[in-house]
């Protein structure tokens, strides 16, 4: 795998050539950057900027004058190949604050497992209505903590809009959902990405991240999907290595909270 070249087609095609992430968003390129702007229950932010030294700040004071405007907070996807160096001070002296840092892991989908084994008792179920989305917001606030609701709004709205777009599998133990994840197509390229995967603290261990994983690569290929992308933690980066992803960059949430 070239990785120079595959993050170059990265690049391209899901930040540069981005394309909205549900209904009532839309995606503009504003000088060197692309912006997502939606609904305040949307992702918002910042997806590819190619900046300068001599117009960073001008072009960060822009994006924070846009989205204020709409009374919205947004996210700054930074990567590790992006500049100028300096970018990250810039954002941090603009009052951007930083979350966690995420590897972006690629692997090639037909070198991956398809299926594997489920501990008994436990099956994979396609979500496909609002008590499966709800079912999935469950087991992302007990995986995750917090508060999903927004997530089950977007993917509902997402179901409903442009089903071509995105799917979702639970892991069910009799009448319990114990793991979820959902699957980002973007189609026209060649990437499919992997988000969400979250199993609740009993159910840890046995084998449920690798499963969904598997359940998402299957459905990526038969959307004529090239490559499965992530953003990993570092408690899934290791598992994903095993399963033959590689890191290709790294990824920084930076918030700014009008």
């Amino acid at each position: 795998m070239d990785h120079a070249a595959l993050r170059a087609l990265f690049d391209r095609q899901l930040r540069l050539g981005a394309r909205p992430d549900g209904p009532g968003a839309r995606v503009e390129r504003d000088g060197r950057v692309v912006r997502q702007t939606g609904p305040v229950h949307a992702w918002n932010g910042v997806l590819w900027s190619g900046l300068r030294e001599r117009d960073a700040d001008e072009a960060i004071a822009g994006q924070i004058r846009h989205f204020t405007e709409h009374g919205l907070p947004f996210e700054w996807k930074v990567y590790g190949h992006d500049g100028p160096a300096d970018l990250v001070a810039r954002l941090l002296a603009a009052g951007f604050t930083a979350e966690d840092p995420e590897t972006v892991m690629v692997a090639e989908a037909a070198t991956l497992p398809t299926s594997v084994d489920l501990p008994e008792g436990v099956e994979l179920v396609p979500v496909t209505d609002a008590a499966g989305v709800k079912l999935v917001t469950e087991v992302h606030d007990r995986a995750f903590g917090g508060d999903s609701s927004h997530l089950g709004r977007q993917l509902l709205d997402q179901l409903a809009a442009t089903p071509d777009t995105v799917a979702a599998v639970l892991a069910m133990a009799g009448d319990e959902p114990v793991s979820a994840a959902r699957l980002e197509l973007y189609p026209g390229t060649d990437f499919a990405g992997l988000w969400g995967g979250g199993t609740v603290e009993p159910w840890r261990g046995k084998g449920l991240y690798r499963a969904l994983v598997a359940f998402r690569t299957r459905i990526a290929l038969e959307r004529g999907h090239r490559f499965v992308q992530v953003d990993a933690a570092e408690t899934s980066r290791p598992i994903l290595e095993r399963l033959g992803f590689a890191a290709l960059t790294t990824t920084t949430p930076y918030v700014y909270v009008p």
